[in-house]
């Protein structure tokens, strides 16, 4: 169904759009604004309207070649090129190339003599010419207040408004108009933003001492469109809006496995890391090495040559450097290989957007491979936890989109043991959620490590008692007690038990042994006893046999010898037997 929604929508015509230039506003309208149509503009002092008009025109020039007006009724065109020259917009270049066209025009409620009908028409010629003189095809128009301050009679001012912002139309070109906000009204005369066809409200608002600009688009005629309210920053790159990226959830994803630096908790997952370009959160106790984790996971990106980009809002980088160097995790050589760059700044210095857009220019400036961000339960003094949570998911979903592999690190309130920026806060937007925490026992507190969640791969559900020795984080073996898993004091006594009860198995199988080889040789004895009398008896009775069979043959002998010396005798037959 969606499927076919979409290409529905997009066999449909679509509205010509003007493309701002300015960073995330065209994701937010969708392509830009109204091309040959007016926008408005509206908003109280300090909100960046008259820079986000001249963006739209410099922005216009140099990625679409379309040449533009400027013209103001309250700074003189010296004025605005030296407020925007900070940003890089060189204004008496733009205007030397005939691309730019600044005209100021001075209008003074004193020296208007109302005379009849008093109407614009005067303007409409100068602004005529100089659209015609250059091409134009952008034109700003700053402030509309101080135009229509000559307008008493506020039937004639409406009607030259309606006639102003036809002839914008008529002449076909993309403008841009800022009014001061009202009171009750998005404008001062409260008639711009409906006869205007796109309106785009700004606001400068302080919570809590701190600063936040706010941009939401109230209409957008003939075009769908972003109905939230975006923060939006003013920094030495321009003017730069910070929407949620990737609302359709169809990045890329990647089956690389970053490893955790930590050998032993690799082995936790079925993979043997976590996904590059997945997004990984680490909670915990103070003092309960979660930045330790985070350093050991930069230290394994940087040794497989790729690029890491850390922010830590606790610690400077010379005391990071120092701390991780007594946990074996020398830092400051994959710096100077310009593998790691570390970031450190107290949250409270900037509001959560100036966070937002700093990270995003380091990423696009150091195009790292892995971001660490330890922690961001700091961020909680500069907002609330919808605000938070609302830059965090914006700062995943760019991180994601640009295929970055996130670790966080965060804080858990050990007075409700429960983290900050958890359950209320990320966790469920993370793929990858790692618990670490303190294993109180009988008068000592020892470290746990264990795995809540791990989107897309088998991992282990144990919790492994870790330790931070000298060569880094080392995972201790599972040691089972008669409760179930035992740490520290009890470990090392379960263990001793163990190995007592080893030694004494090992000691009755070697006393067994002993008591078996005595016996062997008891019945080799015997079995030799008994071999040497069978052997007498056997000697013996050979003897009679072979002193019979000697008897025998003397007997045998004598005999035949006695019956050589008597010869048998043979009578002769008498004569009556021979006449037989």
């Amino acid at each position: 169904m969606q499927e076919y929604s979409s290409s529905v929508a997009s066999s449909l015509p679509q509205l010509p759009k003007a493309p701002t230039g300015i960073e995330g506003l065209d994701e937010i309208t969708e392509g830009g604004l109204p091309k040959g149509r007016p926008t408005l503009i509206c908003g109280s002092a300090g909100c960046g309207k008259t820079l986000m008009g001249i963006e739209f025109l410099v922005r216009g020039i140099q990625d679409y070649n379309e040449p533009g007006v400027l013209m103001a009724f309250e700074e003189t065109g010296d004025e605005l090129a030296a407020n925007v020259a900070s940003l890089g917009f060189d204004l008496k270049d733009l205007q030397a190339r005939k691309m730019l066209r600044v005209d100021h025009v001075h209008v003074d409620r004193s020296e208007i003599e109302e005379t009849g009908e008093y109407d614009l028409e005067g303007l409409f010629i100068r602004l005529g010419h100089a659209i015609d003189s250059i091409g134009a095809k952008r034109v700003v128009l700053d402030t509309i207040e101080a135009l229509f301050s000559g307008f008493p009679n506020q039937a004639v001012l409406r009607s030259e408004i309606r006639r102003l912002f036809r002839w914008l139309k008529d002449k076909g070109v993309t403008t841009v108009i800022t009014a001061e906000r009202g009171d009750g009204t998005l404008t001062r005369q409260g008639l711009e933003e409906y006869v205007s066809d796109c309106v785009i409200l700004l606001d400068n608002r302080v919570i809590d001492q701190i600063t936040t600009r706010r941009l939401r688009i109230v209409k957008y005629r003939g075009s769908t469109h972003g109905t939230n309210e975006y923060p939006y920053l003013i920094s030495e790159d321009g003017i730069a809006v910070l929407p949620v990226t990737s609302l359709r959830l169809d990045h890329e994803v990647s089956d690389e496995v970053d490893s955790s630096g930590v050998p032993a908790l690799d082995e936790m997952f079925g993979r043997r890391g976590f996904y590059h370009g997945s997004s990984v959160l680490i909670t915990g106790t103070a003092g309960t090495a979660k930045t330790t984790l985070g350093a050991a996971f930069a230290q394994e990106v940087c040794k497989q040559g790729k690029r890491c980009l850390m922010f830590v809002f606790e610690e400077s980088p010379q005391q990071l450097i120092r701390n991780m160097r007594s946990v074996g995790i020398d830092l400051q050589p994959l710096i100077e290989q310009g593998l790691l760059r570390i970031e450190a700044s107290r949250p409270t210095v900037n509001g959560l957007e100036r966070h937002l857009v700093t990270i995003h220019r380091l990423v696009r400036e150091f195009k790292p491979s892995a971001v660490v961000i330890d922690p961001i339960s700091n961020l909680i003094s500069v907002g609330n936890i919808n605000e938070v949570r609302s830059m965090l998911t914006r700062l995943i979903d760019y991180l994601k989109v640009n295929n970055i592999t996130a670790l966080f690190t965060a804080l858990i309130n050990t007075r409700y043991n429960q983290s900050e920026m958890t359950e209320e806060g990320v966790s469920s937007l993370v793929d990858t959620w790692i618990s670490v925490r303190d294993l109180e026992g009988i008068g000592e507190r020892n470290r746990g490590l264990s795995i809540l969640k791990s989107r897309g791969m088998a991992h282990s559900n144990q919790v492994r008692e870790f330790v931070v020795t000298e060569r880094g984080v080392e995972l201790l073996d599972v040691v089972v007690g008669p409760t179930g898993i035992v740490t520290g004091a009890s470990r090392l006594t379960q263990q001793l038990q163990q190995h007592a009860q080893a030694l004494a198995a090992q000691q009755e199988t070697d006393r067994r042994d002993r008591e078996l080889e005595r016996r062997r040789r008891v019945l080799e004895a015997n079995i030799a006893n008994l071999r040497t009398e069978f052997e007498s008896v056997e000697e013996e009775l050979r003897q009679i046999n072979t002193e019979e069979q000697n008897r025998q043959q003397t007997l045998s002998s004598g005999n035949e010898r006695i019956a050589a010396a008597n010869p048998p005798r043979y009578n002769a037959p008498s004569a009556g037997e021979n006449n037989k």
